[in-house]
């Protein structure tokens, strides 16, 4: 029977990755992969999580399943750290949470719950937005359309665009946001643009699903979540998949929540219901080990100012890296400007490179990058940022 399937093609991320593995070339550079990486090129346990990991070894009493929904303590510290711990979302009891297995299942739960709750809603992602957006949108059942965001020329925002195609969207259907540090071009909306968003969002009685993947890469975890807290309202509703994958460098344990925000708290005990039979039928219920080690860190205030040190240094090295490229590339290619390297935020840049120019860096040069010419900032180093920069150059 299987004899007659064709071969899926390898997808265009972490396809990279298993070509990078196979290649033999001396001094290769991997900026593919949305990974940390610290000077050496090794992406690191922090301390806090180790710490977080002796704690749980030493107390853990039981293997058994978590609820379908997941830990409470974990899903109160994940709304306290997105909204804030005063805010009238965290503390109204219409928000309800859910566990999930990385950002990226939250995302799924997302989409199958709102294909069954608005089946006659289209959600309208970013052009670009994340490659997988889409993927996990459409096997959900969701109609995918496109809101203009990212302006080619200055590659930054074109604000007046996203604005426009916001303002045209039906009421009801369902808008995909990045909160902060956007994937794929690193380009995020001021807090006065934020608020214009909010206000367009809320006039057309549109549904925000908000990725929240990279909170303290950007500027900060207070001001990362800025813009989610625009949106954030008296009266609002809105979904949010957040991810703990780069914060808390948990990439492997596949840490990440869902948090519904509706208008009372018994809409709430619905939403929660309807998302446990989402999950039931999907993976059942979350792994724990991860969840632990957020909320040991979120609940011991020693743990969380180590936590909060480490993701700073993390922040400030790709930070280094985004001027030392931006340094190294006027220097290597004094005719091309290449300053919104530094202009951008968070673990990406839009390089403005070509598909082609990409394609003969990985093939000439060894540097692998997505296609549409998005690098990994934290991949690059001072090891590597000379012939990155000499590189990207030569294909200019």
């Amino acid at each position: 029977m299987f004899q007659q399937l064709e071969a899926a093609p390898p997808d265009a991320i972490l396809g990279l990755n298993e070509a990078f593995a196979r290649d033999t070339t001396e001094a290769k550079i991997n900026l593919t992969t949305g990974v940390y990486k610290d000077a050496g090129g090794t992406t690191p346990v922090l301390e806090c999580v180790k710490e977080a990991e002796r704690r749980l070894v030493e107390t853990e009493a039981s293997k058994g399943y978590l609820g379908i929904d997941g830990m409470q303590e974990f899903s109160a510290a994940s709304r306290a750290l997105l909204f804030g711990p005063d805010h009238e979302v965290t503390g109204s009891g219409r928000a309800t949470t859910v566990q999930a297995p990385g950002g990226t299942g939250a995302l799924r739960v997302a989409a199958e719950f709102l294909a069954t709750a608005f089946p006659d809603s289209s959600i309208w992602c970013s052009r670009p937005t994340w490659p997988n957006h889409p993927n996990i949108f459409r096997s959900a059942g969701l109609p995918i359309s496109e809101y203009g965001y990212y302006d080619e020329a200055t590659r930054g925002l074109d604000a007046q665009a996203m604005l426009d195609d916001l303002a045209q969207i039906p009421a009801g259907d369902i808008v995909c946001l990045h909160a902060c540090c956007h994937n794929p071009t690193g380009v995020d909306p001021s807090l006065e643009q934020w608020n214009q968003i909010a206000e367009i969002v809320a006039d057309r009685e549109l549904l925000p699903l908000v990725d929240f993947a990279y909170q303290g890469f950007g500027d900060g975890l207070e001001s990362d979540a800025a813009g989610l807290r625009a949106l954030a309202r008296p009266g609002c509703r809105m979904l949010v998949a957040s991810s703990f994958s780069k914060n808390f460098g948990l990439y492997r344990e596949r840490v990440g929540a869902l948090t519904v925000v509706t208008g009372d708290s018994d809409t709430a005990s619905v939403v929660l219901s309807r998302l446990k039979r989402t999950i039931r039928c999907n993976y059942s219920n979350p792994p724990a080990h991860g969840a632990g080690i957020v909320t040991t860190i979120l609940g011991d205030a020693e743990l969380r100012a180590g936590w909060e040190t480490e993701l700073a240094e993390m922040r400030s090295r790709i930070n280094d890296m985004r001027q030392a490229l931006a340094d190294g590339l006027a220097a290597a290619a004094p005719g091309h400007d290449f300053s919104s390297v530094t202009r951008q935020r968070g673990m990406f840049s839009f390089s403005g490179l070509s598909p082609e120019q990409v394609d003969r860096l990985k093939d000439e040069f060894g540097i692998y990058m997505v296609r549409n010419g998005r690098i990994n900032v934290a991949g690059v180093t001072t090891d590597n940022v000379g012939k990155l920069c000499e590189s990207i150059a030569a294909v200019l």
